[in-house]
């Protein structure tokens, strides 16, 4: 199944492109399957239909679902009570009752990465079409699974694991008690769901499309977004030009400004991007008939997968050098750090820690440079660590 994960600036219309983009492969004939998340159901506005945690058959082939935070708030917090029963009671501690509970900020986002892993691990459909969050919550969402998986790893060591059976023993000689058995047993259920969740995303069949408005404010929310993306070793296929005006306008119109500016930006994005146009329709798209005259485009054959970071040997010194893509970013900007067997990427507002591989973990960092949107780190092999020939 291949993934669509549509985010941009807020009010560049991404929900719009992504209800059009649905219904266009709908219509081609792929079983299609479109996820929001926004609580004002601005998707089911665009489709002329009300959306909810139930899917809806907007028409043949093309199926609507936004899920509910709530709901899965509430399931998941009985679900811990259940399983932490006996230490309720012996704390003498009153149950919640699922009715008085509201969902927690964040609640939003993890309802749409559970149905984003669950629609993948169903397979009932063709293509998934995703309307993420504007652009800097949807990278922070797209980092969650990773993110939240090395932190269970510092936490509870898989390698520590293995003397689970000595726990009570550790525990008298210690004189401390030990983790309880469902502690391990919970962050393995964890990672095993924040793992299923992190294939779909870094999946070669996912993409993520961006949305923007061609402008000055456009152009600078697409650079950021852009940066973001490359950071996380996330591919972009195409990136939808939205609400772009016509080009026969009257010399002596309003439009002459907006117009010089589009172009503008168009030309600076055709120079990185797979650029598609989508025209201003003059007003708010609402229902199939103005979402099929947006002309969405739907998959992008071209798209090659991503690879971050590349590591390439340099015969002539023996020097490895990491290359790492960060199209736009600025060199003062930068900061790297190496911290124990891991890297600290931190590339304008965004920030990656990324686990070495094992030859790099034997090497010291000999430097770094940034050229044409490339940060090449250099590793010298430690000679303590790096095995040496007879």
């Amino acid at each position: 199944m291949r993934t669509i994960l549509i985010t941009g600036p807020g009010g560049s219309g991404r929900t719009t492109v992504a209800a059009a983009t649905a219904l266009a492969a709908a219509r081609q004939g792929t079983r299609t399957l479109l996820l929001g998340a926004d609580r004002d159901d601005t998707l089911g506005a665009a489709l002329g239909v009300r959306t909810g945690p139930e899917p809806v058959t907007v028409e043949p082939g093309l199926t609507a679902r936004r899920p509910d935070p709530a709901q899965g708030f509430r399931d998941g917090l009985a679900a811990l009570q259940d399983r932490a029963a006996a230490a309720l009671d012996l704390l003498g501690a009153s149950r919640l009752d699922p009715e008085e509970l509201t969902p927690l900020p964040g609640a939003d986002e993890l309802a749409l990465l559970r149905a984003l892993r669950d629609a993948a691990l169903a397979e009932a459909h063709d293509l998934l079409v995703v309307d993420l969050p504007p652009a800097p919550r949807a990278l922070a969402l797209l980092a969650l699974p990773e993110e939240l998986r090395r932190y269970l790893r510092r936490l509870l060591p898989p390698e520590r694991q293995a003397a689970r059976a000595l726990r009570p023993v550790l525990g008298r000689l210690a004189g401390v008690p030990m983790p309880a058995e469902a502690l391990y047993e919970a962050a393995a259920r964890w990672d095993l769901e924040l793992a299923a969740t992190e294939a779909v995303v870094a999946d070669r069949n996912t993409v993520v499309r961006l949305v923007a408005e061609p402008g000055p404010a456009g152009a600078d929310a697409v650079r950021s977004a852009g940066l973001g993306l490359a950071l996380r070793g996330l591919r972009t296929d195409l990136l939808v030009a939205n609400r772009v005006l016509p080009e026969e306008v009257p010399a002596d119109s309003w439009l002459g400004g907006p117009l010089a500016q589009q172009r503008k930006a168009l030309e600076e994005w055709q120079g990185t991007y797979d650029v598609r146009t989508v025209a201003h329709l003059g007003r708010d798209p609402r229902g199939t008939d103005d979402l099929a005259a947006l002309d969405a485009p739907v998959v992008n054959p071209d798209a090659t997968p991503a690879e971050w970071p590349v590591a390439d040997r340099l015969a002539e010194d023996g020097v490895l050098v990491w290359h790492i893509p960060l199209p736009g970013a600025v060199r003062e900007e930068l900061d790297l750090v190496r911290r124990g067997d891991e890297l600290v990427v931190t590339a304008g507002p965004f920030r990656r820690i990324v686990p070495l591989p094992s030859a790099l973990r034997r090497c010291t960092v000999d430097g770094a440079a940034l050229r044409e949107g490339t940060l090449a780190v250099r590793f010298t092999p430690d000679p303590r660590l790096w095995p040496r020939g007879r």
